[in-house]
């Protein structure tokens, strides 16, 4: 598969959604869709935008992996939201962790690093 649909399921995973969600909101049948995955095509621009505009991400995203931007603070924004579509279900659950135990493990987070 290639790294655009990779990417494209990592964001129906993040989103909670699967490819048939996708299929409806960009007006494709899922089936034409699957096709298109299967034969490892990339999708034409204005498809491509399509699924961009309903993952809420970019189409040089979807594409490359990446965002360019000649703004420093973006290019940081763009890792720290990488790094949140990583761990979100790791964070989540630290969340509703007790202070505690949260602690317990920035501690033992620290230890493995070093």
């Amino acid at each position: 598969m290639s790294k655009f649909w990779l990417r494209v399921d990592e964001e129906l995973e993040f989103l909670g959604k699967n490819r048939t969600y996708l299929a409806n909101k960009c007006d494709f049948s899922l089936t034409s869709f699957n096709l298109g995955i299967k034969r490892d095509s990339t999708p034409s621009a204005d498809t491509a935008v399509k699924i961009a505009s309903v993952l809420g991400v970019s189409v040089e995203y979807l594409v490359t992996g990446e965002n360019k931007s000649p703004n420093k603070n973006a290019v940081d924004e763009q890792t720290q939201l990488k790094l949140y579509r990583k761990y979100h279900e790791l964070i989540a659950k630290c969340e509703r962790l007790p202070e505690e135990q949260a602690k317990f493990l920035v501690q033992i987070a620290e230890r493995l690093e070093k």
